[in-house]
């Protein structure tokens, strides 16, 4: 009964912004011919019938792993709605100067004595109605481009760090970070070859993966084994779980199935080539010189989403250890745990926001909607001696593009402090 209830109230909603949204339509096609505005107007409505019946579809079939088509569709639909949004602002607008005009023009004609004055009807503003429509094309133009461009614009940002403390052996040394790869996005393997391409590009001495490596199960990430483990580092490939490889947002016939999904990406893991950290640590000798990695597995200080880490556990040993970097996949962790409790752990990696896969992005300013979310959610930050980045990840989730926040690959590289 609430699954119908709620298909009704998204239907109710969505009808009411598109009626809305078609007076504009309406009036900025007033003197085109009569045909024109039929068919204008049929395929407007056909669209929201179209929305409605994949509200409905979707709603009912909600916890079957999505296709790629139904990812598309949805995005496609939802991007078409919020542009709608962006529409209404501006109508609401025009129709707050109607109502003004109207009490206006209202108490100046219904005068003491006066005859009653005719209806007083206020048109709509022509110019603020093709400006609603305007803006309303440009976020749906810039979720476009982002489908069509920003989803494998793959960029390479440059991080120095200054450690204090960072042994003679480890200076110059280059790590690079990748996360949030969710290969069920992806419809083709060429995407992640020119990742890959990218990564060894940079010559690196560690590669970190800090977790999503699907979206729901094991199988979604077979296809692209054999690209990923083409990914080369002198030091060793470390990886850790995202909050999606458990196959928490499946419907799963009974606990042991999830178990062999969850064993299967492990399997995968080792099958790339990366050792899979699971509240444990590893340790890079350089002579007489040590580095710690430390991987735990997903932790969140947000509610909704698991605690499966131990990161007291993975600690252990690591106390005499110089530098400690930590790979732990929800950068809420960071204020939950790490830096209240361990101190002595320089570096935190992680991913999980995507950086929303949607803002502004620019040199000295940065925003997204996610930020009101996280308090941490995209690239460097530091509190005394430890510091934290955020990588928006690689890959994509839902909305398959990126607008502002384009796919990472992160290049560290350290220096002494």
């Amino acid at each position: 009964m609430a699954r119908y209830l709620t298909i009704a109230v998204l239907i109710l909603i969505l009808f009411l912004v598109d009626w809305y949204v078609f007076q504009a339509v309406r009036t900025v096609t007033h003197n085109l011919a009569f045909r024109s505005q039929r068919l204008i107007f049929w395929l407007y409505w056909a669209l929201f019938f179209l929305t409605a019946a994949t509200i409905i579809l979707f709603t009912l079939t909600r916890g079957t792993p999505p296709t790629h088509f139904r990812m598309y569709l949805i995005s496609t639909l939802f991007i078409i709605f919020a542009s709608k949004l962006v529409v209404v602002v501006f109508l609401l607008l025009d129709d707050g100067f109607r109502l003004m005009k109207y009490l206006v023009n209202y108490i100046f004609t219904h005068a003491p004595n006066q005859p009653e004055p005719d209806n007083i009807v206020i048109s709509r503003n022509m110019f603020l109605n093709k400006l609603a429509l305007i803006m309303g094309a440009i976020p749906l133009m810039a979720f476009v481009y982002g489908m069509v461009r920003g989803a494998y614009n793959y960029q390479v940002k440059k991080v120095t760090l200054r450690a204090p403390g960072l042994p003679p052996a480890f200076h110059g040394y280059r790590a690079i970070q990748i996360s949030d790869l969710h290969t069920g996005s992806f419809t083709s393997t060429k995407p992640l070859q020119k990742a890959v391409a990218l990564i060894n590009k940079q010559n690196a001495d560690l590669v970190f993966f800090t977790g999503d490596l699907v979206n729901n199960v094991a199988t979604e990430v077979l296809p692209h084994i054999d690209t990923l483990k083409e990914i080369t580092a002198r030091d060793g490939k470390y990886s850790v779980l995202g909050n999606h490889d458990y196959g928490d947002y499946v419907s799963w016939p009974s606990r042991e199935a999830k178990m062999q999904n969850l064993n299967r990406l492990k399997e995968a893991h080792r099958q790339i080539g990366w050792k899979l950290l699971l509240n444990e640590h590893a340790v890079i000798n350089k002579g007489a010189d040590q580095l710690a990695v430390i991987g735990i597995e997903n932790w969140s200080a947000r509610l909704h989403f698991p605690k499966y880490g131990n990161l007291p556990l993975a600690y252990t040993g690591t106390e005499n250890i110089p530098i400690k970097i930590l790979l732990s996949h929800d950068p809420s962790h960071w204020d939950g745990e790490v830096n209240s409790q361990f101190k002595d752990i320089y570096l935190t990696l992680s991913g999980h926001t995507h950086g929303m896969q949607f803002g502004i992005n620019i040199p000295g300013f940065k925003w997204s909607p996610v930020q009101y979310v996280y308090k941490q959610w995209a690239g460097l930050y530091k509190k005394g001696y430890q510091h934290l980045y955020v990588n928006t990840g690689l890959g994509f989730l839902g909305y398959p593009g990126r607008v502002g926040f384009l796919p990472e690959i992160t290049v560290f590289e350290f220096q002494p402090g």
